[in-house]
């Protein structure tokens, strides 16, 4: 496991100032996720490393509440899985923070009301478990089209071995000493005002109101573990590079019977060779010959759907656009689709042998400038140039 003091400050991770905004924080995440998904970058097996750090410094900062608890106390502000030495089981804070809001107990210490009055919030409460991470990569026609994929997470689950109570199996929790089971403490202060009493968090119990003396090993009396786990998640159709979305309940297991936070799922398209992708439109390029073209046709055209025909008519010019309605990508979660836009590229023929380019000289040579009317146009604008110039 990674210490403290061996990681790398988040933003220094993502390339940003600590006072960036919410846009320039996606902006980067997006950027740096793709250079080094591992789809991406098969043969580079630093990458991996690389990517899971990404998805760990965007996981923190894009949220705001965890973004202010790392700007005031860095890593151990947000990780739960960093224990402070044993609060839970015998002194400290509880175990690197992993239920309190620190804000509260420094509020409930030093400002508010005295005497008790303090608000403060009850460390047995129920506690939403924190939002996860992930990153896929679809080809173009599985973001169209919408699919099934199985992914790899990794989770904060309930442990499996003290059932999420932190204490070693055959052992329980006891009350605290210090607070007989309250959670808080009362401490004078003396001020010029004279001598104040208020009430804090006990320090040996961490607020909880109990004592686990021997911790469960296998979650170091946490009550929960990262554990790796493989799901199936469906992928809505219609689904754009760099779009995230959200399966609740997937994230990190609460606290205290809280429930679990979400599983963040961002995407990334691979190019393909034929669509190009512009909002919820499609875009393509068709090849026709000179003769297609001069003399029109019947065109098979790729769709994501499938092959349709399309007649283009006589006399079409290169790089016309012809529109398919309705043969576009779904909108995410609603009704309705984009369209279809093909572009027509004339090829012009090359390697010609003699025969064919005699044929095409006696066709040019019956040729008319009704056949012609943009060259006729622009022999007609050059006259006239030359005409002006000479009077």
């Amino acid at each position: 496991m990674i210490g403290l003091a061996e990681k790398r400050d988040y933003y220094e991770v993502l390339g940003v100032n600590k006072g960036c905004t919410e846009e320039e924080l996606k902006k980067a995440y997006r950027k740096l996720a793709k250079q080094y998904h591992p789809d991406l970058n098969p043969d580079d097996k630093d990458a991996e490393e690389k990517f899971k750090e990404v998805g760990e410094a965007y996981e923190v900062l894009s949220d705001k509440e965890k973004r202010a608890k790392y700007d005031q106390f860095g890593h151990a502000g947000v990780d739960p899985s960093y224990g402070a030495g044993g609060g839970a089981y015998g002194g400290g804070f509880g175990g690197g923070f992993g239920g309190f809001d620190v804000g509260d107990i420094f509020e409930s210490f030093f400002g508010g009301g005295f005497g008790g009055s303090a608000r403060t919030r009850n460390p047995n409460a129920p506690i939403k478990g924190n939002n996860i991470s992930a990153q896929i990569t679809l080809s173009f026609m599985e973001a169209a089209k919408g699919c099934s994929k199985e992914i790899n997470i990794q989770r904060l689950e309930r442990c499996a071995s003290c059932n999420g109570s932190g204490a070693a199996p055959g052992t329980s929790t006891e009350t605290c000493s210090s607070c007989n089971g309250t959670g808080q403490v009362r401490v004078q202060q003396r001020t010029p005002f004279g001598v104040i009493q208020s009430s804090r968090p006990c320090d040996r119990c961490g607020g909880k109101g109990k004592i686990i003396k021997t911790p469960c090993s296998a979650c170091r009396g946490l009550g929960r573990v990262r554990r790796s786990v493989k799901t199936t998640i469906n992928v809505p159709a219609g689904i754009d590079d760099g779009q995230t979305f959200v399966l609740s309940g997937q994230g990190d297991n609460g606290v205290n019977g809280g429930p679990s936070g979400d599983l963040n799922i961002t995407v990334a398209i691979r190019p393909d060779p034929i669509f190009e992708r512009d909002g919820y439109d499609v875009w393509c390029e068709i090849p026709v010959t000179f003769a297609q073209a001069a003399l029109g046709d019947e065109l098979t055209v790729p769709t994501i759907d499938g092959k349709v025909k399309y007649n283009i008519p006589e006399g079409t010019q290169p790089n016309t656009t012809f529109r398919l309605r309705g043969k576009g990508i779904n909108y995410v979660n609603g009704r309705g689709r984009g369209d279809q836009y093909v572009k027509v590229v004339v090829e012009i023929p090359k390697n010609l042998n003699s025969k064919q380019k005699e044929a095409l000289k006696h066709f040019d040579s019956l040729g008319t400038e009704k056949n012609y009317e943009k060259r006729k146009s622009f022999f007609d604008k050059l006259r006239d140039l030359v005409n002006r110039d000479s009077q």
